[in-house]
């Protein structure tokens, strides 16, 4: 088997020498920009990412471990946990569906600032905005890992990610992201980088400096958004490449995939199985990483892989275990994202 370090050393002349795609641009400048804020994960391990990332959520009393959410849009908490819930301002009925456990989250949204607080103390405050205080959790007919309770007491995530109202989130709109309402001066382009030990709220030259591949974003349609990263999914070495979107996802270990049939050897994909995934569409794409399925020394490779087949979309959500390799950024003013090798 090929370790994670050979499997980097070996794309690396890929990562450097591929011509540019339709998608990728040159660097924005962030030189004018000073405010950003690091926030270290709570469960930061020096460069290990086991599990989904986490950060401290506050709603002015004690402070709550809450997994930070790239692949969904808005902060979900059980209404139990927020202070004084009755007496906040009502903005109507929520419901937001994470497809990849089939949880459906129900309740109200209301009217709150918030602070998310990092391991090392550090902190970022927002302005009074919606909030999904949920009151009952309810499963999707085909959930993987659900358990429906009318009496949530636990809940508690904070999405972060862009282009997800069309994946059964429809309430999950920009006013809904907490780091695009965070109070501060005129000189912040919103936006952040993840890493493995934390996130950079804020995109300045030093937080964005080093070796970004950057690609424009298009804006969506109907909704003012920006749509997901293009991407272009191979397995066991079909070509050409199923091009469609892809979704860095930290709120899973788990890889999701929708593929043509015609890329799908078999479903599930047996151990062996070579899965590459490059940045771009059909009229250019460069590589970004690939892996074997069931390699346990690819620190890259998902826990699981769940495959569907279709014809009509192609799409890969890669969980969290894409933060061994790359640090990721999303610039939320300029509609831009970017990956950094590690």
């Amino acid at each position: 088997m090929m370790s994670f370090r050979r499997l980097a050393l070996a794309l690396l002349p890929l990562l450097i020498a591929a011509p540019a795609s339709a998608q990728e641009v040159s660097r924005p400048d962030y030189s004018a920009f000073s405010a950003t804020t690091f926030l270290r994960f709570l469960n930061a391990r020096d460069g290990e990412i086991r599990r989904s990332p986490h950060v401290g959520l506050s709603f002015g009393g004690r402070t709550i471990s809450a997994t930070l959410d790239t692949g969904s849009t808005g902060v979900v908490v059980a209404a139990a946990l927020l202070p004084n819930f009755d007496q906040l301002p009502v903005i109507g009925d929520g419901k937001l569906t994470y497809t990849s456990s089939g949880r459906i989250m129900l309740g109200q949204w209301v009217t709150t600032p918030l602070t998310l607080v990092g391991a090392d103390g550090a902190s970022v405050t927002t302005a009074p905005m919606p909030v999904l205080a949920i009151t009952r959790i309810a499963c999707t007919e085909t959930a993987r890992r659900c358990e429906p309770s009318d009496d949530p007491r636990h809940t508690a995530m904070v999405g972060i990610g862009f282009g997800r109202e069309r994946d059964a989130q429809a309430q999950s709109t920009r006013d809904k992201n907490p780091l695009l309402q965070i109070t501060s001066t005129a000189n912040q382009r919103r936006g952040y980088v993840v890493t493995a030990e934390g996130i950079h709220i804020g995109l300045t030259s030093a937080a964005a400096e080093g070796d970004f591949r950057f690609i424009k974003l298009k804006k969506m349609n109907k909704v003012d958004d920006w749509a997901g990263i293009p991407a272009c999914i191979s397995i066991g070495g079909q070509m050409p490449a199923a091009c469609g979107s892809m979704l860095v996802d930290t709120g899973v270990g788990d890889m999701y995939m929708t593929a043509p049939p015609a890329q799908a050897p078999a479903v599930p994909l047996p151990d062996g199985t070579a899965v590459s995934i490059a940045v771009g569409d059909e009229t250019a794409s460069t590589p970004l990483y690939d892996f074997k399925v069931g390699d346990v020394a690819a620190r890259m490779a998902p826990d699981r892989i769940f495959l569907h087949t279709s014809d009509e979309r192609t799409f890969v959500n890669t969980g969290f275990h894409f933060l061994y390799g790359f640090d990721y950024l999303y610039d939320a003013d300029g509609g831009y994202a970017a990956f950094r090798r590690r």
